[in-house]
């Protein structure tokens, strides 16, 4: 596999990874690329920095741990504070809201209508499904983990 850096001739740029340089170039020869901002066919690769691993990392302690920044490491691990901010956030949501599972759109779009009675809901919709509702000013958040589905 083969990442490369792409630009679009509308200036956007985004990466994409492919089997194989040979397969970039049969791709972009068939017109099978497109961007993944404006869906512009004319992609390019652009410049990129290669990702090379030296045999032997050169930035680890004596006991074999990666040595990071403090702020880097943060990032990359969440701490056990966020996880239980999380955990505490899915249980007040489970306990005081209905799951209404792959419906939510049309629940949430009836409950903004005034066809459904006014109660908290969450569950699953489709990017598109959740786009359409914040357009039309349906009130909706993603939340910050899945929710465990349920039967009705």
């Amino acid at each position: 596999m083969i990442r490369y850096a792409l630009k679009c001739s509308h200036g956007h740029d985004f990466e994409s990874w492919f089997q194989s340089a040979v397969a970039f170039d049969r791709l972009s020869a068939v017109g099978m690329l497109s961007c993944t901002v404006c869906g512009d066919a004319a992609v390019v690769k652009s410049l990129m920095a290669p990702a090379v691993r030296p045999d032997k990392p050169a930035d680890t302690a004596a006991d074999n741990r990666p040595l990071r920044a403090e702020p880097k490491q943060a990032l990359a691990l969440p701490g056990p504070a966020i996880e239980k901010a999380i955990a505490a956030l899915r249980r007040q949501i489970e306990e005081n809201s209905d799951y209404v599972g792959l419906d939510f759109a049309a629940e949430a779009r009836a409950i903004h209508l005034g066809d459904a009675p006014e109660r908290s809901i969450y569950g699953e919709a489709r990017p598109e499904e959740a786009r359409a509702l914040i357009a039309d000013g349906v009130p909706v958040a993603p939340l910050p983990f899945l929710p465990t589905r349920k039967s009705h």
